[in-house]
Order: C-alpha cells, then structure tokens, then sequence
C-alpha cells in the first residue's frame, strides 16, 4: 500500500481561541486554544474525564462555550451568547458507538447524509467511497454481516459523504481489538489524505494517536498541556503530566552541577547549557526505556525486579543502588533472572529535566 503523507499546511482550516466550556457554571475546559490545517489531522489525547470530549462536542456545536471563539474558515461558529447550529458547520462526527443503522444495508447506511442530492450523485458517490475503503461489492450486505474493522470503514464512509469540511472522531477505535485497531488506523488516516478531509481525533491511547496524527495536543483537567508532532512529544515533553503520560518512563533525582553538569545516581551528565536551572537545585530527569541499555561492560550495575519479554527485547525493571528504580532494554538474547545484576549504562540525546516538586 502506498504511503500517503499530509502536505505542509499553512491555510488555518480551524481555529480555537481561548476557549471555555462549562456545565452547570463549573467549568470543564478552560482557556483552550488550537489550530488546525486545510488537510491536516489532529488529536485530543488525554485520560477519561479530562474534556477532551468536551472540547469536540463544542466544536461540533453539540455544547455552547462560554469564553473564547471557534472559527472555520475564519467563519464564526461559536462565542459565548452564540453557537451556530451542528447542521450548519459542515462537520462530519464519528462516535465510539459507530450507530449504524441495523436494518439497511450498507449502501443506504452510507447514503443516509446525502439529503438533497439526487439518485444518481448518491450512486457515484457510495460507489466511490466504498471503493476508497476497500469494501466495494458488499453494498447490499447488512451491517452485523461485517466484521468490527468494516463497520468501523462504513461508518467512516457514511460521516465522509457528504464531504463535511471537518471530520471529528470521538474514540472511534476503542471497542476493536489491539490488533485490528493496528492495522485500521493507519488505513483511515490514508483514506482521510485522499479526501483531503481535515480531521479530529479523541483518543486516550498514545499509539492511535501517534499512527493518526500530524500533530497532538495532550489534555488534562480541561487544559492543554502541549501541543506538538508525536516526534517532539515523546522526545521533548514540556510538563511532567505530558511526560509521564506518553509513554512509559521514570523520574531520577539529580543534582545540578552547574549550567553544563547534572549529577545522578548513573553518574554525571552532559546537558546542552540551555536549562534555567540554578547550581545544586534539585531536579528530576526523565528516563525512557531506550534510554536505559543492558551493558555487560558498565561499572553500574542494578538488580532486576521484573521482567517483560516483547519478543525483539526484554523490558527491565530494575533497582540502582541508590534504590530508584527505572525501566531498561536489553536485547531479547540477555535473558535474564529476578534479582539477577546487570550492567547498565545511560544512551541519551538529550536530558528532559523537571524541578522536584513540579505537578
């Protein structure tokens, strides 16, 4: 299959300034702000409970905002005192329950938006989508005769159909398994560029939110913490929440020794000279998995706790002898027992240091 890649952006397609939601006077999001481009796919990504839902359905017109403005096409759709209607945004919704309709078939499921369009627009255009998502054939098949991973394109095709401006998806791929949701998500990330339809997602899993999107905002408590590709996310974490969220990884304790120096219990490190930091303040430094190597050669050793065997590696956790425990790699040919010492070293680019103390 060939790889289809979003182009650069420069038009802003949609806009969020400032944006605040409230149920009953409490607010649930608070001052959120976004952009998003002409082609370019993005994604809310945060725990349950942190608005991120929150934020589509306002977008979608679905809640009213009370502070801030949402805008397409430099075109007004919401304000506080003002929210233009959901059927008047050209925004297309894909929920988590994908409510296909049981009783038509999958022709008539996709046609079901396409009011106004005469019989044979809305032909060419079911024939058109069903070929895009690769289910071409089974138009007269009924819903509960497809697999999960099909229900889930039908439902992709039916919101597409129309050819809304934006397409908002809200957890679309939760109720699949690991391995389907691997496969279906860089599929309808595909279909999305050939549309050229702008799109939203609402995920709580990192790596569908990695597969599918250009670039991602983490949420938590109703704010957006960051907003940046899932590259520099995962590499350069603004904020400790963000840090610990994508991915698994630890905080060590260090020292620092000066604008160039941090001392650890893994030795003393080199840092960029960037850092605000002040000499023997103490700090936290952010530790991935790959960060940590299995070395038999190392003068540092550590005592394994546990063990994850992933098939190309091991995922170590292991104690130092300053008693903090981190996650380490080590090929999957290093098997080796519970509290058994291995060598380990530090393979890191960069450090991401946090104050101690810092939420």
């Amino acid at each position: 299959m060939t790889t289809i890649t979003s182009k650069s952006v420069e038009l802003i397609h949609l806009s969020l300034d400032n944006v605040s939601v409230a149920y009953s006077n409490a607010r649930v999001v608070h001052d959120v702000s976004l952009t998003l481009g002409q082609g370019q796919i993005g994604c809310l990504l945060g725990p349950s409970g942190c608005g991120k839902s929150t934020i589509l359905r306002a977008i979608a017109g679905f809640e009213p905002v009370v502070q801030g403005e949402i805008k397409m096409d430099e075109q007004l759709l919401s304000s506080n005192g003002f929210t233009r209607a959901p059927e008047g945004r050209q925004v297309g919704m894909v929920f988590q329950d994908l409510a296909l309709f049981p009783h038509i078939n999958i022709a008539d499921n996709i046609a079901f938006g396409l009011r106004g369009w005469n019989e044979a627009e809305k032909v060419e255009r079911v024939s058109e989508l069903l070929e895009l998502i690769g289910l071409s054939g089974l138009e007269k098949r009924f819903p509960h005769s497809l697999s999960g991973g099909q229900q889930q394109r039908v439902a992709l095709a039916r919101a597409m159909a129309p050819r809304p401006k934006l397409l908002l998806l809200d957890e679309p791929f939760s109720g699949l398994d690991a391995s389907m949701r691997e496969v279906l998500v860089p599929e309808v990330r595909e279909i999305l560029l050939k549309e050229q339809i702008s799109a939203l997602l609402v995920t709580h899993d990192q790596m569908e939110a990695f597969a599918m999107a250009d670039k991602v905002s983490v949420v938590n408590q109703g704010r957006i913490l960051q907003t940046d590709t899932p590259y520099q996310m995962y590499h350069e974490p603004v904020d400790r929440f963000v840090a610990d969220f994508i991915g698994e990884g630890d905080f060590l304790s260090g020292i620092v020794i000066d604008d160039k120096q941090v001392k650890t219990a893994l030795g003393v490190l080199s840092t960029d000279g960037s850092h605000s930091f002040a000499t023997d303040q103490a700090i936290d430094v952010f530790i991935r998995p790959d960060d940590l190597l299995h070395d038999d050669n190392s003068d540092i050793t550590a005592e394994i706790i546990s063990k994850q065997f992933r098939g190309s590696h091991f995922l170590y956790r292991v104690v130092l002898p300053s008693k903090q425990a981190l996650f380490c790699f080590a090929s999957s040919h290093h098997n080796h027992a519970l509290g058994e010492h291995i060598g380990v070293k530090l393979d890191l680019d960069h450090l991401v240091m946090f104050a101690q103390g810092n939420s």
